[in-house]
Parts: structure tokens; sequence; C-alpha cells
């Protein structure tokens, strides 16, 4: 079987809360718990490439992700991110990569919060990055898009594809 990349930017998948201040921030990534918890049997490269909010997410730290991607030997990967901006850097690395199945993956609500989305996304795009084609894609809530067809509707706190 062929292994999966994870590529780790941080958004609320990963933030944690301070209950002195009230306010989120980051510490480390939660993944290697959630695959532990989730009993994860699939060959894994983890790196982190960074922990921020993707409101703070700049085209340098988009062209990071992109070169990471394209000097990976994995043709599998995944990608942790804050769900603000994912769409915008999936559209980003579907301008540039064809040759790899890339999934990105968030959470609405952090993992440490216990009802956090983040484990079913988390298995979601596992499961998505192993089966779909060559391609760019946006998982969550047991759904994929491709980056090209997908927004974030953030009344409903959902992605789906764009109205026609």
């Amino acid at each position: 079987m062929e292994g999966i990349r994870i590529f780790v930017t941080g958004g609320t998948f990963d933030k944690e809360y301070d209950e002195l201040t009230g306010k989120l921030y980051f510490k480390d990534s939660h993944l290697p718990e959630m695959l532990k918890l989730g009993r994860a049997n699939l060959k894994l490269e983890v790196r982190t490439l960074m922990m921020i909010d993707s409101l703070e997410m700049t085209a340098a730290a988009r062209n990071l992700i992109l070169e990471q991607c394209r000097a990976a030997p994995e043709s599998r990967m995944v990608i942790t991110h804050g769900t603000d901006t994912m769409v915008t850097t999936a559209q980003m690395l579907a301008a540039h990569i064809k040759d790899k199945t890339i999934v990105l993956t968030g959470a609405m609500v952090p993992y440490k919060f216990g009802s956090s989305d983040g484990l079913f996304n988390l298995g979601s795009a596992l499961a998505f990055a192993q089966t779909l084609a060559p391609g760019v894609y946006i998982a969550m809530n047991g759904r994929y898009f491709r980056a090209d067809q997908v927004r974030k509707n953030r009344e409903n706190g959902i992605f789906e594809e764009p109205a026609s």
C-alpha cells in the first residue's frame, strides 16, 4: 500500500482553549492523538509546516505548502488547514499540481472541545486520499469537493458546491 503524506498547517483543527484568557491558541498538533484514537492503520508520514489560523495564511505560506507537496515522494496527501481560506489554498494548489491526489480538511470546532467534527473529517480525508483520482479536493462533513467546485457557506457552517 502506498503511503500518504500529511501536512499540518494549523487552523481550528489544532486550536487549544486558554481557560484563563478565554482565547484560542496553538500549542502542538492534535493529529498524532487523533490518528491513535481513530486507530489509523495506514502508512503515514506527518510533517508540521506551520501552526496558524488560515486568516493569517500568506502567499509565502501557500507557496511553502505548494513546494512541500511537489517535493513529497508520495502521490497522495492530506493537508489540515483552517476553513476560512481553505478554498483559496486548494485552488492555488490545483492550478500547479495535476499528478497527485491532495485532500484538504479541517474542522469547524476545535478537536479539544470534544464535539469537534475534526476526527470525522480527518478519517474521511484519509479515505478520499486513497480512492480519488489525481486532483485537489476539500473533504468536510463526509463529502468531498473539487477545488474549483466548492465554497464555504458561513451561514450554515458547511462546505457546498456553489449555486449554478
